[in-house]
């Protein structure tokens, strides 16, 4: 799958599975962390995209600091799907 379209993908992902109903795809940037100042995601919400990286891409992250460098922002979720992905 081309960088681009994944890291869509990753976007309408993410509102679906966290609810977030008020966003699209649009509103959330590539580089924008995802916790913090950017998107404003907290630790209940880092478990439900380990719960969606297992279930959509098979991958399967057991260390909190691999979890924290994956889910920083869209482009390095995206490059750890490209680079660990097994469906």
């Amino acid at each position: 799958m081309e960088k681009e379209a994944l890291k869509e993908q990753l976007k309408a992902q993410i509102i679906q599975f966290l609810n977030l109903t008020d966003l699209t795809p649009a509103d959330i940037k590539d580089n924008d962390p995802l916790f913090g100042d950017g998107l404003g995601l907290d630790s209940i919400d880092s478990l439900e995209l380990i719960v969606l990286l297992k279930k959509e891409y098979g991958i399967t992250i057991n260390d909190p600091k691999e979890g924290r460098k994956a889910l920083t922002d869209i482009s390095t979720m995206a490059d750890y799907v490209e680079a660990n992905r097994t469906k």
